[in-house]
């Protein structure tokens, strides 16, 4: 399993952020123009910041303001140290990891029945097992969510052309946010190369219709944030557009499967990472100040988050040998571990961890239902049935269907969506206190004894959970629909 995979344990996809570089370290040596984020200082703007750009030899691609970050190109070699003026600054590209989509496709009669706002009349709602364990039923009963709410899905875009999806896309504030720079045409932010996306903006709003799945809330709108390029990178400049576009255009929830840089753990005290935890954590503190609530996929690596452990598998990109580093205080997720941010781990259809997912007592805050195909089939290969079944597109044939995937990409959208019928039902909340909302709302689950091994016969996948009614495994519990608006 591929350590640096977020939203594919086995069998779905990942988005990932690489850089490199550090201010007086030459970054790249290869004659070529490469991209990096310019740190200037907390609060102010980048017109410093800019003039030190252009006197380095390089050129402005884009300012954020907001949060006093420049995104720069340049061919010199050493730009890094010419810009000097203790401003952190990190090479960006050629760093990442590919975006990887695997899946199981099912046939589906797509002609219309009659639904009525009753999710249970949809074609495919007795596959969506994921639905009824958090109580979609009894919450749309009572609200599907409000259409002026608007979940961001920074993600590799949503297919505009999907049955399920067509009326449920914000169009006017959608946009891709690929090299860092914002293009609002509706090409623009449609997926490429992944389905990824789309399968997560299923979860989150697909309508009641008659035709296909029913999503958590839909009511709501979501928003195309399209932060994956062709190749099945996502950059820095592009998590970080991707953030202050969703503050500045009123979203109150935004989805993010992925982590960032090419080291699964990114560590403040490390100079080579440095500048992104900076710009990061600048971004999503604009972006709670603005309204936004930013939830988070833990990860997929079934590591405990909360204790010191050995990273032997970053970085996973090339730009550096595989070190053995001890991950401690100063390292984090991003930005599952990022202050502000509702992290939420993955069960399976029994309501037990799945075996992939990250936990840690303090670092997850709830669970939702992510998938967990090798549980009750023993470590078959097969995905269906045990893993989210959502929406899906073929980016070869360009055709629309349905899927499964499994991962905390899949809980996390769950999370969301959960989030955006609380925003519906009690409007005016502030991030802060739509995730304790959240929390305290979630069905507490307690931890299991023990160790925890929920596939015996494939050894590696053992945790220890650690707390009482909040704890490693599951945060203050899986996320409720039903409670958020009863």
């Amino acid at each position: 399993m591929n350590r640096k995979v977020i939203g594919a344990a086995v069998c779905t996809a990942a988005l990932a952020i690489g850089l490199l570089g550090a201010a007086g370290t030459p970054a790249v040596a290869d004659g070529q123009e490469h991209s990096y984020l310019v740190v200037g200082p907390q609060g102010g703007d980048t017109k410093d910041a800019q003039k030190r750009v252009a006197a380095a030899g390089g050129t402005v691609v884009a300012a954020y303001d907001q949060i006093g970050v420049v995104l720069a190109r340049s061919t010199a070699s050493d730009f890094a140290s010419r810009v000097g003026g203790g401003l952190g600054v990190a090479a960006t590209d050629g760093l990442g990891t590919t975006l990887v989509d695997d899946d199981e496709t099912i046939a589906v009669d797509s002609s219309t029945v009659e639904a009525a706002g009753d999710p249970t009349g949809e074609p495919l709602w007795g596959l969506q097992w994921d639905m009824r364990q958090i109580d979609v039923a009894e919450a749309q009963a009572v609200t599907t969510g409000d259409s002026s709410v608007v979940v961001g899905v920074l993600d590799s875009g949503i297919s505009s052309t999907h049955p399920d999806l067509a009326t449920q896309i914000a169009k006017d504030q959608s946009a891709s946010c690929i090299g860092g720079v914002v293009d609002t045409s509706e090409a623009a932010w449609n997926p490429t190369t992944s389905d990824h996306g789309t399968h997560v903006a299923g979860t989150i709003a697909a309508a009641i219709n008659g035709v296909g799945i029913a999503g958590v809330a839909p009511g709501v709108k979501v928003a195309s944030v399209k932060v994956v390029n062709d190749d099945g990178y996502i950059y820095p400049e592009a998590a970080i557009c991707g953030y202050l576009w969703a503050a500045d255009h009123g979203m109150p929830v935004t989805n993010n499967s992925y982590f960032i840089d090419p080291w699964e753990f990114n560590c403040v005290n490390d100079p080579r990472q440095r500048p992104v935890w900076q710009a990061v954590q600048r971004a999503l503190r604009y972006s709670s100040a603005q309204g936004t609530l930013t939830v988070a996929s833990a990860g997929n690596s079934n590591v405990d988050l909360q204790h010191k452990f050995v990273d032997s598998s970053s970085p996973n990109d090339g730009s550096y040998p595989v070190e053995d580093r001890t991950i401690n205080g100063a390292c984090r997720d991003l930005p599952a571990e990022a202050p502000g941010v509702v992290t939420v781990s993955a069960v399976g259809p029994t309501e037990q961890k799945a075996y992939y997912s990250s936990y840690g007592q303090g670092v997850v805050d709830v669970t939702a239902p992510g998938g967990d195909a090798r549980f009750r089939n023993g470590g078959a290969p097969s995905i269906a049935a045990d893993a989210v079944l959502s929406s899906t597109f073929n980016t070869v044939t360009k055709t629309n269907g349905w899927g499964y995937k499994q991962g905390t990409s899949m809980a996390g959208p769950h999370a969301a969506g959960v989030a955006a019928l609380a925003v519906s039902a009690h409007p005016g909340m502030t991030p802060g206190q739509l995730a304790s909302f959240l929390e305290r709302t979630a069905t507490p689950i307690a931890c299991p004894d023990g160790v925890y091994n929920p596939v015996p016969n494939l050894p590696g996948y053992e945790a220890t959970c650690t707390g009482g009614e909040r704890n490693g495994f599951y945060g203050a519990g899986n996320v409720n629909a039903f409670n958020v608006v009863k």
